[in-house]
Protein backbone atom coordinates (compact mmCIF):
# COMPACT_ATOMS: atom_id res chain seq x y z
CA UNK A 1 0.00 0.00 0.00
CA UNK A 2 3.00 2.29 0.22
CA UNK A 3 3.35 2.37 -3.55
CA UNK A 4 0.27 4.11 -4.97
CA UNK A 5 1.66 4.80 -8.43
CA UNK A 6 -0.42 4.09 -11.53
CA UNK A 7 2.50 3.78 -13.92
CA UNK A 8 4.45 0.66 -14.68
CA UNK A 9 7.67 0.17 -12.74
CA UNK A 10 11.20 0.78 -13.92
CA UNK A 11 11.92 3.83 -16.03
CA UNK A 12 8.48 4.30 -17.59
CA UNK A 13 8.52 8.08 -17.21
CA UNK A 14 11.88 8.33 -18.97
CA UNK A 15 10.86 6.09 -21.88
CA UNK A 16 7.12 6.73 -22.30
CA UNK A 17 5.90 8.70 -25.26
CA UNK A 18 4.04 11.98 -24.75
CA UNK A 19 0.62 10.44 -25.31
CA UNK A 20 1.24 7.85 -22.57
CA UNK A 21 2.32 10.57 -20.14
CA UNK A 22 -0.71 12.63 -21.12
CA UNK A 23 -3.04 9.68 -20.41
CA UNK A 24 -1.39 9.02 -17.06
CA UNK A 25 -1.69 12.69 -16.09
CA UNK A 26 -5.34 12.78 -17.13
CA UNK A 27 -5.95 9.86 -14.74
CA UNK A 28 -4.38 11.93 -11.98
CA UNK A 29 -6.61 14.87 -12.84
CA UNK A 30 -9.71 12.68 -12.83
CA UNK A 31 -8.75 11.24 -9.47
CA UNK A 32 -8.09 14.69 -8.04
CA UNK A 33 -11.53 15.88 -9.13
CA UNK A 34 -13.03 12.86 -7.38
CA UNK A 35 -11.00 13.55 -4.24
CA UNK A 36 -12.10 17.19 -4.36
CA UNK A 37 -15.76 16.07 -4.31
CA UNK A 38 -15.03 13.57 -1.58
CA UNK A 39 -13.38 16.29 0.51
CA UNK A 40 -16.53 18.37 0.17
CA UNK A 41 -18.52 15.37 1.45
CA UNK A 42 -16.14 14.91 4.40
CA UNK A 43 -16.56 18.57 5.37
CA UNK A 44 -20.36 18.18 5.27
CA UNK A 45 -20.12 15.04 7.35
CA UNK A 46 -18.15 16.85 10.01
CA UNK A 47 -20.52 19.83 9.90
CA UNK A 48 -23.56 17.60 10.27
CA UNK A 49 -22.26 15.81 13.35
CA UNK A 50 -20.42 18.71 14.95
CA UNK A 51 -23.68 20.11 16.29
CA UNK A 52 -24.18 16.96 18.36
CA UNK A 53 -20.84 17.17 20.11
CA UNK A 54 -21.05 18.04 23.78
CA UNK A 55 -17.75 16.81 25.23
CA UNK A 56 -14.75 19.13 25.02
CA UNK A 57 -12.34 16.37 23.97
CA UNK A 58 -14.65 15.47 21.08
CA UNK A 59 -14.83 19.12 20.06
CA UNK A 60 -11.04 19.34 20.12
CA UNK A 61 -10.72 16.16 18.05
CA UNK A 62 -13.20 17.40 15.46
CA UNK A 63 -11.43 20.76 15.22
CA UNK A 64 -8.05 19.05 14.74
CA UNK A 65 -9.48 16.87 12.00
CA UNK A 66 -11.10 19.88 10.34
CA UNK A 67 -7.77 21.76 10.33
CA UNK A 68 -6.04 18.74 8.79
CA UNK A 69 -8.82 18.41 6.23
CA UNK A 70 -8.36 22.06 5.25
CA UNK A 71 -4.66 21.35 4.66
CA UNK A 72 -5.58 18.43 2.40
CA UNK A 73 -8.05 20.74 0.58
CA UNK A 74 -5.22 23.16 -0.17
CA UNK A 75 -2.98 20.29 -1.19
CA UNK A 76 -5.66 19.03 -3.60
CA UNK A 77 -6.24 22.48 -5.10
CA UNK A 78 -2.53 23.02 -5.62
CA UNK A 79 -2.09 19.58 -7.19
CA UNK A 80 -5.06 20.13 -9.48
CA UNK A 81 -3.58 23.45 -10.63
CA UNK A 82 -0.16 21.86 -11.20
CA UNK A 83 -1.70 18.90 -13.01
CA UNK A 84 -3.63 21.20 -15.35
CA UNK A 85 -0.45 23.13 -16.12
CA UNK A 86 1.39 19.86 -16.64
CA UNK A 87 -1.28 18.68 -19.10
CA UNK A 88 -0.83 21.94 -20.98
CA UNK A 89 2.93 21.34 -21.26
CA UNK A 90 2.42 17.77 -22.41
CA UNK A 91 0.07 19.02 -25.11
CA UNK A 92 2.81 21.38 -26.28
CA UNK A 93 5.26 18.46 -26.42
CA UNK A 94 2.75 16.35 -28.37
CA UNK A 95 2.30 19.18 -30.86
CA UNK A 96 6.04 19.92 -31.03
CA UNK A 97 8.35 17.34 -29.44
CA UNK A 98 11.28 19.74 -29.64
CA UNK A 99 9.46 22.60 -27.86
CA UNK A 100 11.35 22.33 -24.58
CA UNK A 101 13.60 20.36 -22.32
CA UNK A 102 12.33 16.81 -22.34
CA UNK A 103 14.61 15.62 -19.52
CA UNK A 104 13.55 18.43 -17.18
CA UNK A 105 9.90 17.87 -18.03
CA UNK A 106 10.18 14.18 -17.21
CA UNK A 107 11.82 15.03 -13.88
CA UNK A 108 8.95 17.44 -13.20
CA UNK A 109 6.54 14.63 -14.09
CA UNK A 110 8.18 12.36 -11.52
CA UNK A 111 7.94 15.13 -8.91
CA UNK A 112 4.26 15.63 -9.69
CA UNK A 113 3.71 11.92 -9.32
CA UNK A 114 5.44 11.95 -5.93
CA UNK A 115 3.26 14.87 -4.81
CA UNK A 116 0.16 13.05 -6.01
CA UNK A 117 1.18 9.89 -4.15
CA UNK A 118 1.78 11.87 -0.95
CA UNK A 119 -1.58 13.59 -1.34
CA UNK A 120 -3.39 10.25 -1.68
CA UNK A 121 -1.73 9.01 1.53
CA UNK A 122 -2.72 12.21 3.37
CA UNK A 123 -6.23 12.07 1.97
CA UNK A 124 -6.76 8.46 3.04
CA UNK A 125 -5.50 9.17 6.55
CA UNK A 126 -7.80 12.16 6.90
CA UNK A 127 -10.77 10.27 5.50
CA UNK A 128 -10.16 7.51 8.02
CA UNK A 129 -9.93 10.11 10.81
CA UNK A 130 -13.20 11.76 9.74
CA UNK A 131 -15.06 8.45 9.68
CA UNK A 132 -13.48 7.44 12.98
CA UNK A 133 -14.50 10.60 14.82
CA UNK A 134 -17.94 10.53 13.23
CA UNK A 135 -18.48 6.98 14.39
CA UNK A 136 -17.19 7.89 17.86
CA UNK A 137 -19.48 10.91 18.07
CA UNK A 138 -22.47 8.88 16.96
CA UNK A 139 -21.78 6.19 19.56
CA UNK A 140 -20.66 8.29 22.54
CA UNK A 141 -22.91 11.28 22.06
CA UNK A 142 -25.93 9.04 21.45
CA UNK A 143 -25.15 7.27 24.72
CA UNK A 144 -24.95 10.65 26.50
CA UNK A 145 -28.29 11.74 25.02
CA UNK A 146 -29.94 8.49 26.06
CA UNK A 147 -28.60 8.80 29.58
CA UNK A 148 -29.92 12.35 29.75
CA UNK A 149 -33.35 11.19 28.60
CA UNK A 150 -33.39 8.39 31.18
CA UNK A 151 -32.34 10.71 33.99
CA UNK A 152 -35.07 13.27 33.23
Amino acid sequence: MNDLRYRPKNNFIQTANWQELFTLTEHWKSDLLFYKDDLRFLHKLIDNYFMYVSKKENIDSVLDIEVNLLKVDKQCASLLKNTNEHLHYITEFIDNPFAGHSAQFRTDHENLEEAFTEFVKDFRKNRKDVFGITEHIINVEELVRRLNIIST
